[in-house]
């Protein structure tokens, strides 16, 4: 290729570029239009509608027609969206922190950069923000694909008067970060349970010496390393560059696939999107058959049960919640009436919510 070719390909890209930035404008003057015939006609306008992102997100992924990969082409999307959102609405969001855990890059990765993000000690909190209006939405962990279930998550569902309406999975890619440059010399290695337990065995290979401790978040074990140069963290790349220690040795996770489960919380219900998840919390005597009466009509309806979690009632001793997620809305006529069938059958009946599915 010569150099007149090359420069024909770069004033394409430049017509190109100017062709996209008027077209962003023009979608974010149609966001501004949008906000304003809502405030017009609703009393108390909604503003940010999650059936109604997941239904773009899905449509462009799915008619990408490439070079870029349709995970690509969903983040790019997301940031477009969530900058106009911010024009008619800012949104603030409290998620677990601090800055840098992956509950972090959750927040970011489902509502992209455009919102105030708020960072909080403890599930708790997360949630009693949001209930008091102190944050529009949520975002707390609920399940990891090797360590299972995030009980203290589950619990807090117990009490809430919130609803699930979204939810975010995530690739979980441990690092070991520290400021030694020899794995010899690290003595202790830091970060919350669920990262040391999801990197067990490579710990137990290459690090067998070093003692572990387990701490709030592996952001918080992150800044402990940048100051201690005989402490490692194991943490994200994003927590490495926050607080300025070196990244030693790359994905120490044990396994590849290692995947985290995050929700959106809310006070809001959500409309339908066309490929919905319901999250349900049942209850009922402990009696033979008690169990099986709660799932026979999932099963006659022929509605996909993807998650079944129990936990101790805290009402009466070695009585148990169950914790169910159905593939569907509450909305679809099978899922409603197996939720009526249910009421006559458990002794509560509690829908968490019924949100779309992660676009990716």
């Amino acid at each position: 290729m010569g150099a007149e070719d090359l420069g024909s390909l770069r004033n394409r890209i430049d017509a190109l570029d100017g062709q996209l930035l008027e077209l962003l404008s023009e979608r974010a003057r149609c966001a501004e239009a949008v906000a304003r015939v809502k405030r017009d006609v609703e009393p108390n306008p909604v503003f940010y509608r999650p059936e109604r992102e997941a239904e773009i997100l899905r449509r462009v992924r799915d008619e990408n027609p490439g070079p870029l990969s349709g995970e690509a082409v969903v983040r790019l999307f997301r940031e477009i969206m969530s900058e106009c959102l911010a024009l008619e609405h800012p949104l603030t969001v409290a998620y677990l922190g601090p800055e840098g855990t992956f509950t972090h890059l959750a927040a970011r990765k489902h509502f992209g950069h455009a919102v105030e993000a708020t960072p909080l000690t403890s599930i708790d909190q997360v949630f009693g923000a949001v209930e008091a209006g102190r944050a529009h939405f949520g975002v707390v962990p609920i399940e990891n694909s090797s360590e299972g279930v995030v009980t203290h998550t589950v619990d807090c569902f117990m009490d809430s008067t919130l609803q699930i309406c979204g939810e975010v999975v995530t690739p979980i890619h441990h690092h070991l970060l520290a400021q030694a440059e020899d794995l010899s010399q690290i003595r202790r290695v830091r970060a919350h349970a669920q990262a040391l337990a999801q990197c067990r065995q490579w710990l137990d290979t290459h690090l067998p010496h070093a003692e572990r401790e387990a701490v709030s978040s592996n952001a918080r074990a992150a800044e402990v390393a940048a100051k201690d140069p005989e402490s490692a963290a194991i943490a994200s790349r994003v927590a490495a560059e926050h607080y300025g220690v070196p990244l030693r040795v790359q994905h120490v996770e044990d396994r590849a696939d290692n995947t985290t489960r995050f929700l959106i919380i809310g006070t809001a219900a959500t409309e339908p999107s066309g490929a919905d998840r319901t999250s349900i919390m049942l209850s009922t005597a402990n009696r033979p058959g008690s169990l099986y009466a709660l799932l026979k009509p999932i099963a006659e309806a022929g509605i996909s049960l993807t998650r079944i979690e129990s936990r101790p009632s805290r009402c009466t001793q070695w009585t148990y919640v169950f914790f169910l997620d159905l593939v569907g809305h509450q909305k679809d006529p099978a899922i409603r009436d197996c939720l009526e069938q249910l009421r006559e059958t458990a002794d509560t009946v509690k829908v968490l919510g019924s949100y779309p599915q992660a676009a990716t």
